[in-house]
C-alpha cells in the first residue's frame, strides 16, 4: 500500500507545459529524455501524473485512445514511471489502478517490460503477444525488394487513413495525421495506383524510430524499410511483432541487432483489434 502522505497526493491531467517534468522523470529512471515523443503522447493521449512535494513529478503514464471520442475502442497505456526515490512504495499501482477504473469497459493494451509485466498482471492484464526490439545501422545486402515506394504526399493521407483502420482495427485519425509534422520521413508502397502499404521514422535520440509499418505482405515491409534506410545516416530502431519471423530474420541479416523483448498486455479482450499479418510495428510501444 502506498505511505500515507503519497496516498493523499492528487492525480491530475498532465498537459504539455508538463513535458520537461516528465522527460527529468524518464532520465531519473536511466530512460533517454526522448522530448520529441512526450511531445506527441501528451499532444495526441491523455496524460496522468502525481506532483512531488519535492518538485517535479512522482509517477506519469499516458492513455491514448483510439476510436469515437465519446466511446473509445481501444486504449493504449504507456510511459508509466515513478521516480527513483518513490519507488516500491505503491504509487505506480495507484495510478493505473485509478486509470484502469477509469476507463471503465474501454478494452486496454500496453507494451509490457519484464520488470513492469508482474504489476499489470496483478491488476488483471494478460500476455497477447510479444515483440521484439532490434537496433542498429542498416546495410544493403543482396538483392532489393522488387516493390516501389515514394514518399507520401497530402494527398495520399485520406487512402493512408483508411488503410490504417483497417489494418490497425480502429480509428486513429488523430495520431497519423500527426505523423507528417512528427517524422522525419513518411512513406508508402504503391501498386497501380493503390497504396499497400506505409512507414514512417521519427527522431528519437541518436536513432530514427521506424514505425508505424503496415504492409501488405513481409516484401512490402522489406521495401519500405530499405527505402527509410537509405535516406537516413542514423541507426534504425524498431519493435516488430514477432510472428514475423521473416522480416525479422532479415532485419537482423543487414545489421540490425536485437536489444529486448517485451510483452504485449490486453485488458478487457483476448487480443488486439485488426489484421496482425499487416501490422509490422508499432508507431511507439508507448502507444500502439
Amino acid at each position: 500500500m502506498p505511505t500515507p502522505f503519497l496516498a493523499d497526493l492528487p492525480i491530475r491531467r498532465l498537459t504539455l507545459r508538463d513535458l520537461n517534468a516528465c522527460a527529468d522523470l524518464s532520465e531519473d529512471r536511466g530512460w533517454p529524455r526522448e522530448e520529441h515523443k512526450w511531445g506527441l503522447l501528451l499532444a495526441a493521449g491523455k496524460g496522468y501524473g502525481i506532483d512531488a512535494p519535492d518538485g517535479g513529478l512522482v509517477t506519469v503514464c499516458v492513455v491514448t485512445e483510439y476510436g469515437p471520442q465519446e466511446r473509445p475502442d481501444l486504449g493504449a497505456i504507456g510511459m508509466v514511471l515513478v521516480a527513483e526515490r518513490y519507488a516500491r512504495r505503491g504509487v505506480g499501482r495507484r495510478l493505473m489502478r485509478q486509470i484502469v477504473a477509469e476507463m471503465g469497459t474501454t478494452p486496454l493494451t500496453l507494451h509490457a517490460t519484464p520488470y513492469g509485466r508482474p504489476l499489470y498482471e496483478e491488476l488483471g492484464f494478460k500476455v497477447t503477444g510479444r515483440v521484439e526490439m532490434v537496433r542498429g545501422r542498416f546495410t544493403p545486402a543482396g538483392p532489393a525488394p522488387e516493390v516501389a515506394t515514394r514518399p507520401a504526399t497530402a494527398e495520399d493521407l485520406p487512402a493512408i487513413l483508411r488503410l490504417d483502420e483497417d489494418v490497425f482495427g480502429c480509428d486513429r485519425t488523430h495520431m497519423i495525421t500527426r505523423l507528417p509534422a512528427f517524422a522525419d520521413q513518411l512513406r508508402i508502397a504503391e501498386e497501380n495506383g493503390r497504396i499497400t502499404g506505409y512507414v514512417a521514422a521519427w527522431p528519437n535520440m541518436d536513432t530514427q524510430v521506424v514505425g508505424p509499418l503496415i504492409a501488405r505482405d513481409t516484401e512490402t515491409a522489406k521495401a519500405l524499410i530499405a527505402s527509410l534506410a537509405a535516406r537516413t545516416d542514423r541507426p534504425l530502431r524498431t519493435d516488430i511483432d514477432v510472428r514475423h519471423e521473416e522480416l525479422l530474420t532479415w532485419v537482423k541479416e543487414h545489421g540490425l541487432a536485437p536489444t529486448a523483448f517485451n510483452a504485449v498486455m490486453t485488458y478487457g479482450i483476448s487480443e488486439l483489434p485488426g489484421d496482425w499479418t499487416r501490422r509490422f510495428a508499432p508507431l511507439t510501444v508507448a502507444a500502439g
